[in-house]
């Protein structure tokens, strides 16, 4: 990267760094029961409840007690089903044209990080009707409070209902793109473990990796606090001490809650000092071929790590330290490669390949442009890369 844009890039995060106490961000309310759920809106005279989730979860029937419990309380319950994995414009807009139909005065989002982005921008467009979605993409697009939001998460991975991002998939382009704004932050959280115990390895495995990605890009970027260091610490080490443990044994209630609590927690992090190449990317293979996001995510995040060099060493170091994994002959290089080769170790315990399979080299110029633009300059990433430097994470991933 020439040196004109390193000095832009990094004269804006240091603005956004120095701004970060003065800017209004807030953690959702925990919510412990359904009944807390029905409770809450019953004391905010709520009584239409716009109620998102997807068809698989929804035919598992994970959504039923509380469908039930909330008719029982006399509030009325509009389910819109039919989120798919990168939700898009189109069914953002099908979404919003049902909510208005059936008059909704509130939200729960009930399902993985699609379904609440999904219902995190049906709310938006519900406090921001002359705004289409195309044009709150980016940061703090958004003014105005969403309608009452409750998030409660079926995966333990994306952070979503504690965030203040929605990533969305423009049909038309196929281009995925974050919208980041205050108001998009959940109102309240229910974090339920119960929910989670279903899941198989594959999801379970790749969502969990999903919040490691979080938690790491927060800490080793260069606009972190106290709070996000801490947070993402925490995370890193219930990761770290759950994860193998829940794909083992999937109905093990402590490792889901744990797993449950680092995902929060990473997002709690990533929300204040952001992520960094390694979503930049994924995005961008989401937004072409579909790709999981958790999925993108885990092939790419060693690869990102090794690309960072020397520049990420100090901080993985502190990482691996937290997690036991150095002795006193470390060297910070040593330190931060055995956090790598552990992420590497997990990737092949999950059969997680190291590449993704979709990658056409033909499209490796456009994903690297569409990759720079997102990532820079907002995300504060150790080293800094332009979209040519970019193309070489591209060519790893490629199939051999």
């Amino acid at each position: 990267m020439n040196i004109f844009k390193q000095i832009y890039c990094r004269t804006f995060q240091m603005a956004f760094r120095i701004m970060l106490p003065f800017l209004p961000y807030r953690e959702p309310t925990i919510l412990k029961t359904n009944n807390d759920v029905v409770n809450t809106l019953s004391e905010q005279n709520k009584t239409k409840v716009f109620f998102v989730t997807d068809k698989n979860i929804r035919g598992l029937g994970l959504t039923k007690a509380l469908e039930d419990n909330l008719t029982k309380n006399n509030i009325n319950v509009t389910v819109f089903d039919e989120v798919m994995p990168n939700p898009t414009v189109s069914a953002v807009e099908n979404a919003y044209a049902k909510y208005l139909e059936n008059n909704c005065d509130s939200i729960i989002a009930l399902g993985g990080g699609s379904v609440i982005d999904l219902a995190k921008t049906v709310g938006a467009r519900v406090s921001h009707p002359n705004k289409s979605v195309n044009k709150m993409k980016g940061l703090l697009k958004l003014t105005k409070a969403l309608p009452l939001f409750i998030a409660i998460p079926t995966t333990a991975g994306t952070g979503s209902e504690t965030t203040l991002a929605a990533v969305i998939t423009d049909d038309k382009t196929h281009h995925k793109y974050a919208i980041n704004s205050f108001p998009l932050i959940p109102h309240y959280a229910l974090l339920d473990y119960n929910l989670t115990l279903g899941l198989n390895k594959r999801i379970t495995s790749t969502t969990g990796l999903d919040a490691l990605t979080h938690a790491i890009e927060a800490y080793i970027g260069r606009s972190t606090t106290k709070l996000t260091r801490q947070a993402s610490l925490d995370a890193i080490k219930l990761i770290y001490e759950n994860l193998e443990e829940v794909c083992l044994n999937p109905q093990n209630k402590d490792a889901r809650f744990n797993m449950l609590k680092a995902s929060y927690l990473a997002g709690v992090a990533f929300t204040r000092s952001y992520v960094g190449y390694v979503h930049a990317v994924a995005h961008t293979l989401g937004g072409k071929y579909g790709v999981a996001h958790g999925f993108a995510n885990a092939v790419i995040l060693p690869v990102v790590l090794k690309k960072y060099g020397e520049s990420a060493y100090d901080k993985l170091f502190e990482i691996a330290k937290h997690l036991n994994l150095t002795d006193d002959c470390d060297t910070p290089a040593t330190g931060a490669y055995k956090v790598i080769a552990w992420i590497e170790n997990l990737n092949k315990k999950f059969e997680i390949p190291e590449t993704i399979k979709e990658l056409k080299e033909e499209d490796i110029e456009e994903l690297s442009i569409l990759a720079d633009k997102e990532g820079n300059p907002l995300y504060p990433v150790p080293r800094l890369m332009n979209a040519k430097e970019l193309q070489e994470i591209y060519k790893e991933l490629l199939e051999k």
